[in-house]
Order: structure tokens, then C-alpha cells, then sequence
């Protein structure tokens, strides 16, 4: 039998998974993320959990065809990660350097978010297709698009960065990145509790919500329950997010739009609020493209990893 590890790097824990190379998981766990003195322990680390796994399971080198990682920041050709904040690495050789480490078993590098979407494609739910669009909604936008099967880096390993694509020009705040009216600032948890506190600020009428406990999850949990003022809030950012997924649909033309992250934990009325903005918006020929669930959760990381070395 053939195998292969998926190992997702965070800034808190490295996940790692053994799977065999028709994608079945075989077991996972976590070790922790020793970040200190510029993160010079990571990938030793890694190896070391890596080579204990093989010699517990009695895998020889020989039958490991490969290593995928994600790791969050951009990589360039599969192998060089050109900086990753959370980490405390600057330009980083990652493939080599932990080639050397594992005795030169091949190794292939994604970042994070583009490697989740090419999980969600291999067994998620995006499983069947090959052109596919995940947006993460998290703390941040993150996304990942594949296409032919193969993830979108573009030159400058900034493909599939969905979440800084401008989609309200009037937006005075800035974003992290340092532009103006990014996705990320109206369509993650943050951004749909900033969208909120505008609309409670200007309305009068009454609501369940109370900016006393008030995120993502009270918004939405009210707007199942048929709340009007969640209702306008849930409109506004299922109007940003799913206009903006209408024009990245019109640039690659998926088979399957993937919507994962925390946020998505409110389930299939968020997918309903955005597929219907997503329809009105979107090229007539994509007008029919199925938004979806993530299926993955946490895991996705590793599939998709998992996946970077697997034909």
C-alpha cells in the first residue's frame, strides 16, 4: 500500500494526517507550533512526528510517495513560502528544507487556505469536480480556487486571495491588508457583527438582538427565527458575498461553490440569503452553479495537503 502525510501548519498547532493516496485517513493528531526564535523548531518538528508515525506503523520510506503542507502565507512553485507571519518565518525554502529532514521524501507546499479548497474538492463537498471556488468565512475571508484540478497561485502566490477583492468603493476603515472595502470587511464574523452595528444604530424597530451579545452566530440565530432586523442585516452581507462570488464565477466558472469557516456553521439559510443574491448577479451561464456546504470542518487542511502529492 502507498501513503502519504497532510500536515496543515498554524500558528497554535501543526495538524497531521496519514492517509493512504486514495484518500482515505487514517489517523490524525496535532503537535504544538513552537514559534519562538523565529520559528526555527517548526519544521524539525514536523519531521521528527512524521518519521515516529512511520516507524510506528512500520511504513517504509519507499512506500510514502510524498508530503503536502499548508501553511498560512503565499508559496511560490509548490515549495517556497515567501512569508508567513504567524509563524515568524520570513522567505522560507520549506520543500527543501524539509526534504532534507525526511531523507528526501518528496515534499509540496501549498498555502493554507488554496490547500483547504483543493480538500473540499478531493473528499468535501466539492467531491466529483474539478473547477471549483471556496470562500472560508472565518475572523477573515479566506478562498481557494481550483481549476482543472489544480490550485490558483498566479505569479505572486496571491491567487484565490478572495477576501481582498474591493466590493464596497465608499468604505472609509481600512482592512488589515491596508486597502478599503475588502470582502473580509463586510463578509467575516467581524465584518457581519460591523454591518449589524450600522443597521441597529439607524433602526428603530424592534429586534431580538442586543448589542450586549451580539456576533455573527446571535445575528443569524435570530434571522432563523424570522427577526427583521436580522433579516436587513443578513441581506446586506449576503448581498456583498454573493455579488462577489457572481464575478469570481464569471472569471473561472466552477462546477461548485464551497462556503466553509465558522460563519457557515448557520447552515443552509446563509447558503439560501447568499444563493439568491449569487443568482440575480451572476453570468447566465453560471446562474446554475450549486453553492454548497464545506464538508471537511477542520480537516480540510489535511485532505487538501494530502491531495498536493497525490497524481
Amino acid at each position: 500500500m502507498s501513503y502519504c502525510f497532510g500536515i496543515d501548519i498554524g500558528g497554535t498547532t501543526v495538524k497531521c494526517g496519514l492517509f493512504t493516496t486514495e484518500g482515505e485517513l487514517l489517523e490524525k493528531w496535532e503537535i504544538k507550533t513552537r514559534t519562538e526564535e523565529n520559528g526555527k523548531a517548526i519544521l524539525p518538528d514536523v519531521a521528527e512526528t512524521i518519521l515516529k508515525k512511520m516507524e510506528e506503523k512500520g511504513i517504509a520510506k519507499a512506500d510514502v510517495i510524498g508530503v503536502g503542507v499548508g501553511v498560512p502565507g503565499p508559496v511560490v512553485k509548490e515549495r517556497e513560502v515567501q512569508v508567513a507571519v504567524n509563524l515568524h518565518w520570513g522567505r522560507t525554502m520549506l520543500a527543501d528544507v524539509l526534504e532534507e529532514l525526511l531523507g528526501q521524501i518528496p515534499v509540496k507546499v501549498g498555502n493554507d487556505a488554496n490547500v483547504a479548497a483543493l480538500g473540499e474538492m478531493w473528499k468535501g463537498g466539492g467531491e466529483g469536480t474539478q473547477n471549483l471556488i471556496m470562500a472560508t468565512l472565518g475572523t477573515g475571508v479566506g478562498g481557494g480556487i481550483i481549476v482543472d484540478g489544480k490550485i490558483v497561485t498566479g505569479a505572486h502566490g496571491a491567487g484565490g486571495e478572495i477576501g481582498h477583492a474591493c466590493v464596497e468603493p465608499e468604505e472609509t476603515e481600512s482592512c488589515n491588508c491596508g486597502n478599503k472595502g475588502c470582502l473580509e470587511q463586510l463578509a467575516s464574523a467581524t465584518g457581519i457583527v460591523r454591518i449589524g452595528k450600522k443597521i441597529m444604530a439607524e433602526n428603530t424597530a424592534e429586534t431580538k438582538l442586543t448589542l450586549d451579545d451580539f456576533s455573527a452566530k446571535t445575528i443569524f440565530d435570530a434571522y432563523k427565527e424570522g427577526d427583521g432586523v436580522a433579516k436587513q442585516i443578513v441581506d446586506k452581507f449576503a448581498g456583498y458575498l454573493g455579488t462577489a462570488l457572481a464575478i469570481f464565477s464569471c472569471v473561472v466558472d466552477p462546477e461548485v461553490i464551497v462556503i466553509g469557516g465558522g460563519v457557515s456553521k448557520a447552515g443552509q439559510p446563509l447558503i439560501d440569503a447568499v444563493a439568491g443574491h449569487y443568482k440575480e448577479h451572476a453570468f447566465i451561464s453560471c446562474k446554475d452553479t450549486p453553492i454548497v456546504l464545506a464538508k471537511l470542518d477542520n480537516d480540510a487542511g489535511i485532505y487538501g495537503a494530502a491531495k498536493l502529492v497525490v497524481a
